[in-house]
């Protein structure tokens, strides 16, 4: 099965193509913005460097948050067209649990949500334990209980004076191995949006972009 793979939810911008659960070919670059502008031209990048024509895949993934509200519908909407298209299936999977993708121990996948809060899930061997959370910093260090653990994502810096911890791991997003790996999965995931909290942006009068 092959298989692409995009992520524009976090603080980087990632497209993956595997074979058979492998990545055969990726590009991630760093990116707060603009990736409604670069995706495109980096997933034909991507397919090039694979040699395969879009003709060859089976199925589409992407994450779908929580994380950037602008970022995560780019990703969702580019995926889910393209899979029409192609008339391929579609999966969606959380930002979080593709950072916590092949991390043993406790983890907490962690990125900031601003306002004094962090989005956050906590995992035991990737197997998640508690939903996807929006919720002041403090709480997520509840979920340890003090045993030492990984912390991983964007946010992760905002607890490295955690005293139990055994890394911390500032990734930007997920791993291109993560992508393929929760993209290739035999259930298919729902391809629905993460939104944990309404949007900051208001429009004229204070309404919020969903009102």
């Amino acid at each position: 099965m092959i298989v692409l793979a995009v992520d524009t939810c976090l603080s980087a911008c990632t497209a993956a193509v595997g074979r058979d659960g492998r990545v055969v070919a990726q590009i991630s670059e760093p990116m707060v913005r603009g990736h409604q502008e670069r995706l495109a031209p980096m997933v034909a990048e991507v397919m090039a460097k694979a040699g395969l024509s879009f003709s060859d895949l089976d199925r589409l993934g992407a994450t779908t948050g929580p994380g950037s509200f602008t970022g995560l519908r780019i990703g969702l909407s580019f995926a889910r067209s393209m899979a029409l298209a192609l008339g391929v299936p579609f999966t969606g999977f959380s930002s979080l649990e593709a950072l916590a993708v092949g991390r043993p121990g406790l983890v907490i996948a962690i990125a900031d949500a601003r306002r004094g809060q962090a989005y956050w899930q906590g995992f035991a061997d990737g197997a998640p334990k508690t939903p996807p959370t929006v919720s002041p910093l403090a709480e997520a260090t509840t979920f340890a209980a003090g045993r030492p653990l990984t912390i991983v994502g964007p946010g992760a810096d905002l607890m490295a004076d955690y005293p139990s911890l055994l890394v911390v791991d500032p990734a930007q997003g997920p791993s291109p191995e993560a992508l393929i790996a929760l993209a290739s999965r035999p259930d298919l995931g729902s391809p629905a949006p993460i939104y944990l909290r309404a949007a900051d942006a208001k429009l004229p009068g204070g309404r919020g972009l969903g009102e």
